[in-house]
């Protein structure tokens, strides 16, 4: 019997996200080209760079939500042909407005595409072991595409133009719609004449609030926390956030009294699951102390090193590419123990390595970067894929859509903070030697608190288990909990 079958839907659930992963870098060394090709000023291309994140973060929820109710592969394929059909348009792009109205549009489209592959990717794979090692791989393929982003961008510029970054997503992603539809079964969703009515209230107020959020931190990386525009965004965010928890809380209480009245977007009872609250927390700190030091530390290699774009790409390699290590270790650690051993483990080591950033210097020889580099790459990767398996683990069946989206929500935010506050202390320290050894050490401390819900989480998962067996042998139903 053939495995072909199988392994089609995690191919094609795989290469979308590929798609979404690549664009978060290969952009970045294409913007010099950019600005000259277009006339664009520093704030265009700003935008073309963190409109994307923006977006993204902004529109998941409301994409998780959308899943949920219509089904997860036709929101899947609606969020994949916009993203496809942006890239047309960026690669057409004649001014700096369209290209950055063509970057924002692919960001609506990933936030669509990304909670629809992790609840069909939950679907395909009911059973948690054959699921955490499809979520390795899944993983494992995101990594190689974030972290061949800055090769592949500065290969297809220097041989071609910056806009082969953008034709590259036109075959790939038409490849995916094919195998989408040869491979991945229909969904109906929650759609029909029973369904709860939608939560326009809650879907505005949770896309205004987290683009404003998002937003804000990405304009504070580069205007400064105290910048009026800044402070706008937040504030906006904000109050924004505060009114979607309280439209959501009565939502979650008139759906308990009235089951066909209005469904909450996102049930706050969601987080009265202790796993996905803390394993949410977690996504929140890999996210920040990570992608905040690989923000410093492109710039460490670009400024205080002299390395060019491309460079600086292969310089990397030894962090973003680590899914190749992780996704191995992590499929035959977790089935036999569970997402929270490989977590606990790939948050302290992650926790050591941005400690090897303390010798960071400008004549410090490379080599002695590699344990740092390493490290991070591989406790981040290791932990990020385990926290995405205990998430699907830990949703409801029914609001996969949402619990994944809410994770990656987390995920973006922490990004965009680490990047935003990372780059204020660098300027804040005096040197930007200085202000990168405050900033590791800031990453560590963020990876140890992970590391800490990891372990608190990982102990209760045991005390259940005990329980369970204590319980399953006094029945003499040993069978009951899988033994």
């Amino acid at each position: 019997m053939t495995t072909t079958p199988s392994r089609l839907p995690l191919v094609s659930l795989s290469l979308g996200y590929f798609l979404v992963m690549l664009d978060v870098t290969v952009v970045t060394v294409a913007v010099p080209d950019i600005g000259a090709s277009l006339h664009a000023g520093p704030a265009a291309l700003q935008w073309c760079v963190d409109g994307y994140s923006t977006v993204f973060a902004g529109l998941l929820l409301l994409g998780g939500g959308l899943g949920d109710r219509f089904g997860h592969r036709r929101v899947f394929l609606w969020g994949l042909g916009v993203f496809t059909a942006a890239s047309a348009a960026c690669g057409l792009a004649t001014t700096a407005g369209a290209l950055v109205a063509g970057r924002l549009a692919q960001g609506a489209g990933a936030a669509f595409l990304v909670p629809a592959s992790l609840a069909l990717l939950r679907a395909a794979h009911p059973d948690r072991a054959s699921r955490a090692r499809a979520v390795a791989v899944w993983g494992a393929v995101a990594s190689i595409a974030f972290g061949a982003g800055p090769v592949v961008g500065g290969l297809l510029v220097a041989g071609l133009d910056w806009r082969a970054v953008f034709w590259l997503n036109l075959p790939v992603g038409g490849l995916t719609m094919f195998l989408i539809h040869r491979h991945i079964p229909d969904s109906r969703g929650l759609s029909g004449p029973k369904a709860p009515r939608l939560d326009p209230a809650g879907q505005v107020l949770g896309v205004v609030g987290l683009v404003a959020l998002a937003g804000a931190l990405n304009e504070a990386g580069t205007a400064g926390w105290s910048a009026p525009p800044v402070w706008a965004a937040a504030g906006t965010g904000v109050v924004a956030l505060v009114a979607f928890t309280v439209v959501e809380h009565r939502l979650e209480a008139g759906t308990a009294a009235t089951p066909s009245a209005r469904r909450p977007l996102l049930p706050p009872s969601l987080f009265r699951r202790k796993a996905f609250s803390a394993t949410t927390a977690v996504g929140f700190l890999i996210s920040f102390g990570y992608y905040g030091m690989l923000f410093l530390s492109t710039l460490y290699f670009r400024q205080e090193r002299g390395y060019d774009a491309l460079e600086t790409g292969l310089a990397l390699l030894p962090s973003v590419c680590m899914g190749l290590i992780a996704a191995p270790l992590l499929s035959r650690a977790t089935a036999r123990t569970g997402p929270y051993v490989p977590m606990a483990a790939g948050l302290f080591l992650g926790a050591a390595g941005f400690l090897g950033w303390l010798v960071a210097g400008p004549g410090v020889p490379y080599p002695a970067l590699l344990f740092a580099l390493a490290a991070t790459g591989l406790g981040q990767t290791t932990t990020a894929l385990a926290a995405t398996a205990a998430v699907i683990d830990a949703a409801p069946a029914d609001g996969t859509g949402v619990a994944t989206a809410v994770f990656n929500v987390a995920r973006q935010v922490g990004s965009a903070a680490g990047v935003a506050l990372f780059g204020t202390v660098t300027t804040a320290a005096g040197g930007f030697t200085a202000g990168l050894r405050v900033s590791a050490v800031l990453a560590a401390a963020a990876f140890l608190t992970g590391g800490v819900l990891a372990t608190v989480l990982l102990l209760g998962a045991r005390r259940r288990r005990r329980r369970l067996l204590s319980r399953a042998s006094a029945d003499g139903n040993l069978s009951a909990i899988g033994c």
